[in-house]
């Protein structure tokens, strides 16, 4: 499977730069990808490929941010349990609250991947 696309960027160097799956080149948010916060862009500014194919298209990707998240709080529950001597309660909520900083960032990350997925098995429209 070829993995270079438009303007000979790596699908996975478009997908951690937030980048438009069929040109490469036009990012799918507003803004800079690792801040979080910014708007998506319902259109490639690029190529003007539509990121959302239709109402409730991004279900997907609430899974994909599902198994991110857990993924996460599992490291911090790890790395607390070996530091600290705490009840596992405890270590929960910790992990959880060390989470949270995140979560916007797993949630534009979790779009874009599924958007990257979504093109790679159905790119037609």
């Amino acid at each position: 499977m070829n993995t270079i696309g438009a303007g000979g960027k790596s699908g996975m160097r478009a997908i951690l730069r937030g980048m438009c799956p069929r040109c490469r080149q036009g990012f799918v948010f507003q803004g800079r990808f690792l801040l979080g916060l910014s708007k998506m862009n319902e259109y490639c500014p690029t190529c003007g490929l539509k990121f959302e194919r239709e109402q409730g298209y991004f279900l997907g990707a609430m899974f994909i941010s599902y198994a991110l998240a857990v993924g996460v709080m599992g490291a911090f529950l790890g790395l607390l349990w070996g530091l600290t001597n705490w009840r596992f309660e405890m270590l929960i909520l910790a992990s959880f609250l060390a989470l949270l900083p995140f979560a916007p960032l797993l949630a534009r990350f979790s779009r874009v991947l599924w958007i990257h997925f979504d093109r790679r098995v159905d790119p037609e429209e």
